[in-house]
Parts: C-alpha cells; structure tokens; sequence
C-alpha cells in the first residue's frame, strides 16, 4: 500500500511537472472562442463601468467596440488578443481600466528565465515652448560596453521609426485618466516598460537601429544588439569576487521594505524636512508613520517639508486622508458625488468578489432620483483637520505622471492653501474625477485574460472643469535633456530654491 501511494504522489508530481513546462503563450484560441471573450468582455462595460462614456461618447465607443469585434476573424494567441483589447480599453480614458495576462500567462513568465531584453530604458517627455515634436532620451542601457549610447542621450529613431510615430502609436494602448498625456509619457518612463510595450507591438529584432544626436549636435546612426542575460558576465561569480556579507533580519528586511515605500528624513540644521511616500496602500503601517512623523517635526521645529508624491499611484483613501488632515488648514470632503451605475448584474460570475462587493453597496449605499446607488457619506461629510501635531509650516509637494488616485485627492484638498505649494508636473490622476473605489478583476473564460473594472465613479469637485487634465502643478519644474544627462533630481532642486529663497527673504525681513 505504501509504495502504491509513493507510485500515485510520483504519477502526480509528473503531470504537475508536464502540465507546468507544456504551457505556451503562443498557444492560439479559435475565432469563435476569442469572440465568446470579447462579447463577455464588451457586456461587462457597458452594464457595469461607471465612466464608460464620460470623455468617450457612445457613439465613438460603440465605433471601438466594433472594430475589435472585427479584429477577431481569425484564431489568436493570448498577447495578440490583449493587445486588441488594450487598443480598445484604452478609448474609454479610464486609468483605473486596464487589460491584464491570465494567471496561466503570468506564471509561465513568473517561472522562465529571461532571455532577450529591449536593451534600452527610456525617459520620455512632450515638446516644449514653440515646438510639437516630443522627446526621447536614454535613461538606462544594459549595453554596459556601449560608449555611444549614454544616459541622457537623445534618441530620434528606432528601426526608422521617429519618436513622434512611437509615441502616437504606443499611446492607443495605453489607459489614462480623460486626455492626460503626462501619464502616458511618464508610464513609457517607467522602467522597462517602454521596452515591453515595443516588442509586444513590433517584436524582437536582432540588432535595432538607433539615430540619436551627439554631443556636438549632429545626427548619428548606431547599431545595437538585443540583450541576452544568459550572456552577460558582468555579474557571474566566476569573474566578479563574491562578498560575503551578513544576511538581514527578518525585521531588517521588513524594515527595508517599508522604507521604501515611506520614509522621514530630517535636516535639523535647516529646520527642513522629507517624505517620500510611494504608495497610499494598506500594509506599510502608514498610520502609525504619519502620526509620528508629524509629532517629530513639531518636536524639532520643522518649517519646511517636501512630500514626495511623484511615484503615489494612490492606494487607501483613508491613508491619504490621514494625510491631508496634518496638513489642511480647513475641513474637507472626497468628493461631491460617489456612485455605482448598478448592483446586480448579468456577468456577476466572471467578475472578481462580485458577492461581497454588492454586499457593500447593500449597507453603505442608496439608490437615489437619477438611479445610481450613491455612497451618500463621502458626498456629505466633511473631514475636519487634525489638532494634534498639525503641520502650520510650508509644505512643497513634489508630483508628476505617477501620482495617480488617492494622490490626487490629497493634492487637490490642500493646493489651494498659502502655505502649500505644488511643483513639479501634472498629476497622472485626473483633477474633475475618476473611476475606481472598488476595482475587481474580471476573468474572461475562453483565454483566462484579465481587466480591471471599476464600480464607482468620483467627482472630487463639480466646480472644478471637466477638461480630462491632471492636477496642474503652481511651479512646473519639467525634464530636461542636461538634468538627465547628469542625473538630476530637478523638482527637489527647484524646491530646495524655493525654501532657500523663502529664508533668504524671512532673514532680510528681520533684519530689517
């Protein structure tokens, strides 16, 4: 009996094993089956999303919706088909909506080796004054031996293709809050992405053809090969010395972990203070952060604090207006309106949580007149500032293309104050509002593909435009092709010019 069980783990070990390494992402769906997902994917948004047509008329979306329908006349693979549905999620003009690998996608790549990278990382911005062509400059190249093709070099083609067809092209399958661009041009900056989305469009190429300007302002051509990992020596033990090193706690590790997520730093010297804050979400003890953060700096006498918000992609909207209560110098809502266009629907199955999610709208929400269920609490209650170390010193926040969501609100709550000051760029999550609060995954059965959903529509202030555009910054401090050359942090520089000029001043006037 015994080596009968040994037999059977070992028969099922073996078929894990088959079933594991058997998976290809080229595996190709049939047209009818492709279409079964679209129509299912199609259906969810049009009975559920709540900003399907908010900057995209139905008229326009519905052109969308066919002409994906149309792509499907053949049989597809996984990433062809995404892309596909990219293109089309992309014309809603909702950041909170995107397409996603099925797991079985994910694990493949979670569990293979990397073998062939886009060579380049990339730092994107638009024109400038007086010019419409945008920019494109090396950020990262994994060509370590490549003396040509530095950091801050400006790139004018790819394989022929200008920085003006990259973009224009890359942009129809990239999702944004409304008409933000500075999302999209920061999210190509992200790194690898700009790599990942290219090859997914164009593929692999041996050898990729660069036309770039060299420093004495001339136009060039280089050729550079793609990167293999597996060939890199740089890094095997064989050549490089390997240090031992002591290995970190398990509370050093999460210690780590938190820091780079939040983190203080303090110049007594100068009275200023800095909070990097990468995310609002849950997990990173960002309560506790805050109320001992604030009580140092009353402790030490801060006058100035930078908040570093530029990489906050949101999170917990209760952690961001935690926030805002140690800063805000008046009382404050979320927004105006907070609603769901439905509550029970007919693809509940393929969506993810779909009971508890209208277990929530049941209790916290009420149907009202214009027949949307309205989370009526957010749209009345005012949020009264914090009495208990309140910041009455000068706060500079730091934002660009990657504060999105829960960033926004903390952003718009407080940018109206004297003592606040925004620099930097436009915010990547829309001012007037946008889609999310609960964001379930839905499954599409046939492919396993993924996209994210939204069921709340937010207007953070009615009175505010409605012109698709992020957070505006009061100081803009924008890329420039020296600053990434030298490897500039150019928002904390123009802050830190800021904050000296304001002692600078406060100096005279005691003086005098």
């Amino acid at each position: 009996m015994r080596t009968l069980a040994v037999m059977a783990l070992v028969v099922v070990l073996a078929g894990c094993g088959v079933g594991k390494s058997s998976y290809s992402p080229s595996k190709k769906y049939s047209a009818q089956q492709l279409q079964r997902d679209y129509s299912i994917y199609q259906g969810v948004l049009e009975e559920t999303h709540p900003g399907l047509y908010w900057y995209t008329s139905k008229e326009r979306m519905d052109a969308y919706f066919e002409w994906g329908q149309s792509q499907l006349k053949d049989s597809m693979s996984e990433p062809e088909f995404r892309k596909v549905l990219s293109y089309v999620t992309s014309k809603i003009n909702c950041g909170h909506t995107s397409t996603r690998p099925s797991k079985a996608y994910s694990r493949y790549m979670d569990t293979t080796a990397i073998r062939r990278i886009f060579p380049l990382s990339m730092k994107f911005w638009p024109g400038g004054a007086g010019t419409d062509i945008d920019t494109m400059v090396v950020a990262g190249n994994l060509n370590r031996k490549d003396s040509l093709l530095k950091r801050g070099t400006v790139i004018t083609k790819i394989n022929g293709r200008t920085t003006q067809q990259l973009v224009d092209t890359l942009f129809h399958f990239m999702s944004t809050d409304g008409y933000n661009r500075t999302h999209k041009f920061q999210t190509l900056s992200n790194r690898g992405f700009f790599g990942s989305l290219y090859t997914s469009l164009y593929g692999f190429s041996p050898r990729y053809n660069i036309e770039y300007i060299d420093s004495t302002g001339r136009t060039r051509a280089a050729s550079i090969p793609l990167y293999y990992p597996a060939l890199d020596t740089a890094t095997r033990a064989s050549v490089t010395p390997v240090t031992r090193v002591p290995q970190p706690s398990r509370r050093e590790r999460k210690q780590r972990q938190m820091n780079s997520v939040r983190l203080l730093r303090i110049d007594t010297a100068n009275h200023t203070a800095f909070m990097d804050l990468a995310s609002f979400s849950r997990g990173y003890g960002l309560k506790g952060f805050f109320r001992r953060s604030f009580r140092v700096l009353k402790e030490h006498k801060i006058g100035h604090l930078i908040i570093d918000v530029r990489s906050n992609g949101g999170g917990s909207v209760t952690n961001s207006t935690l926030l805002t209560r140690f800063i805000a110098d008046h009382p404050f809502k979320i927004g105006d309106s907070l609603y769901a266009v439905t509550k029970r629907k007919k693809y509940s199955r393929y969506i993810q949580n779909d009971f508890f999610n209208r277990l929530f709208m049941t209790f916290f929400t009420k149907r009202k007149r214009d027949g949307f269920y309205h989370f009526g609490y957010f749209e009345k209650h005012f949020v009264k500032p914090k009495k208990k170390n309140h910041f009455e010193g000068k706060s500079y926040i730091l934002t660009g293309g990657n504060s999105f969501s829960a960033t926004t609100l903390f952003i718009t709550s407080v940018i109206d104050q004297q003592n606040v000051t925004v620099v930097g760029e436009e915010t990547g999550g829309g001012a007037y509002g946008n889609n999310a609060w609960l964001i379930p995954d839905v499954t599409l059965p046939e492919t396993g593909v993924r996209f994210r959903l939204p069921l709340f529509r937010l207007v953070v202030n009615k009175d505010k435009p409605k012109n698709g555009r992020g957070v505006q910054p009061e100081i803009p401090s924008l890329p420039s092709v020296e600053a990434i050359r030298r490897g500039a942090d150019f928002k904390v520089e123009k802050a830190m010019e800021m904050i000296n000029a304001d002692k600078k001043a406060a100096e005279q006037a005691v003086r005098y």
